[in-house]
């Protein structure tokens, strides 16, 4: 009996973790997600940002490549030769001793040969070595803005594209409103006509308008699959889940908008202009090509000779071991390469006159956003105010013509008419609406200050 229950227990148990986890699924699978959040995930899970993440740690190895360069090198050898046949050569041993010539085959070497040194070879002076490590450092620099780059271009496309969802959730919204307006209307006219108080054209035209409007609401939520859709996309997050947008992400805030603004703080001028420090150390390593280059060697080697194996046999066996060493220091000294050295640092000077130009450039085109997105801002806040009361205008314009019909002082296309000015007007400001927040993207772009929005 106890087993009995001990094993419900359990059961009970497992069954709860399986809810639990199905149930965080399902939580996932409908999640509610701010701006910032979406931002976020994106700057973790889009495959620029990772990508980019991934050039920085790279630009840390590139550092130690260049570091190696300055560094010692240390080489070891060993090597074993066994010389079956010796190489003869012929002698005249006659006068070497003084006497009548007598040529004869003398065999130079012995049988065996085993050695082992160790070699070391450092750079005492060389330019473009000292110049290329600091060209690493500023690399890693540069990939760092550059990652910065995408990440702003990843705010920028995932804000954008929240905004859109919102919209057109915004009009789905509308369409089912006046749907359901519009299908008490007919309700009404159809308890009319089925007393005789009402003409059968009415009720049609209303389940014509019912039809329209309809369709509209399922192509406006299949622009809503899409634009969620897009979203996701841009985020880096599958497809098939489902999210759900904060409208308080919409709200409209005012900006206290200035007169002017520094270029200098855009991470597209940051990146052109550590680009620029970069090709000038590559001019600098072009023109190291007219120092010297010292270099110092060193070694040591033990070697064995004799008729034997040399590691298992000594002297008494004929074997002999012995050690040499050597320091040296090498200079090298250009002299004449045929102009071709002066030839690339001209070209590099035109590379960094080239870059100068699209700073330049750059910085007039960065000027005109900033320009042309305040004056959008300034723009969309006039046209949201217009917006606004033509939606309480035309509310009040549905209502009295709603009130006029019942007495038989308005017609069916006066209400009809009413209603689709309503939806009009509703569109219109949640499209004020977006063309506000895009402004706003972009007003942020121009100042460099779009991470803003992790706020």
């Amino acid at each position: 009996m106890n087993r009995k229950r001990i094993t419900a227990s359990r059961l009970k148990k497992g069954l709860s973790a399986v809810l639990m986890i199905f149930g965080f699924s399902s939580v996932f699978a409908q999640q509610t997600v701010t701006l910032k959040q979406a931002i976020e995930y994106a700057l973790q899970n889009k495959t620029d940002a990772l990508k980019a993440k991934l050039e920085v740690t790279n630009a840390d190895y590139k550092i130690a490549e260049a570091k190696a360069g300055a560094l010692p090198k240390i080489n070891g050898t060993a090597n074993l030769t066994y010389n079956p046949i010796l190489q003869q050569s012929a002698l005249d041993v006659g006068k070497a001793f003084g006497g009548p010539s007598k040529i004869e085959m003398v065999a130079f070497g012995q049988p065996w040969i085993a050695g082992a040194g160790v070699q070391l070879q450092q750079a005492v002076f060389n330019q473009q070595v000292f110049i290329g490590l600091k060209a690493a450092k500023s690399t890693k620099e540069f990939y760092q803005l550059n990652a910065d780059l995408t990440d702003e271009q990843i705010i920028e496309r995932v804000s954008n594209a929240y905004f859109q969802v919102f919209t057109v959730e915004q009009n789905q919204e509308t369409l089912e409103s006046s749907y359901t307006s519009t299908e008490k209307v007919r309700n009404i006219i159809k308890s009319l006509f089925d007393n005789g108080l009402a003409k059968k054209i009415d009720l049609d035209r209303t389940n014509v308008n019912l039809t329209n409007i309809e369709t509209n609401i399922k192509q406006t939520k299949n622009g809503v699959a899409q634009a969620k859709n897009a979203l996701k996309f841009y985020m880096g997050m599958p497809i098939e889940k489902d999210i759900q947008l904060v409208k308080e992400d919409m709200e409209i805030t005012p900006h206290l908008l200035e007169n002017t603004m520094s270029s200098d703080n855009r991470t597209e001028v940051k990146v052109l202009l550590k680009n620029k420090e970069l090709l000038e150390y590559n001019k600098k390593a072009t023109e190291a090509a007219y120092y010297p280059t010292v270099n110092l060697t060193a070694n040591y080697n033990w070697q064995g000779l004799g008729p034997k194996f040399p590691l298992t046999n000594g002297t008494s066996n004929g074997v002999y071991w012995s050690d040499y060493s050597a320091i040296g220091l090498g200079i090298n000294v250009p002299i004449f390469n045929g102009f071709a050295t002066k030839s690339k640092i001209q070209q590099a000077q035109i590379d960094l006159d080239k870059l100068n130009l699209d700073i330049q450039e750059t910085k007039l085109s960065l000027d005109l956003a900033y320009q042309n997105a305040k004056s959008q801002i300034e723009n969309s806040l006039n046209t949201l105010e217009y917006q606004k009361a033509n939606v309480a205008l035309a509310e009040d314009v549905l209502a009295n013509t709603k009130s006029n019909y019942q007495y038989g002082l308005a017609t069916l296309t006066d209400l009809l008419d009413a209603e689709n000015s309503l939806v009009q007007a509703k569109n219109n400001y949640t499209n004020a609406i977006l063309d506000y927040k895009i402004a706003e993207v972009q007003y942020y772009k121009s100042k460099g200050e779009l991470k803003t929005y992790l706020k």
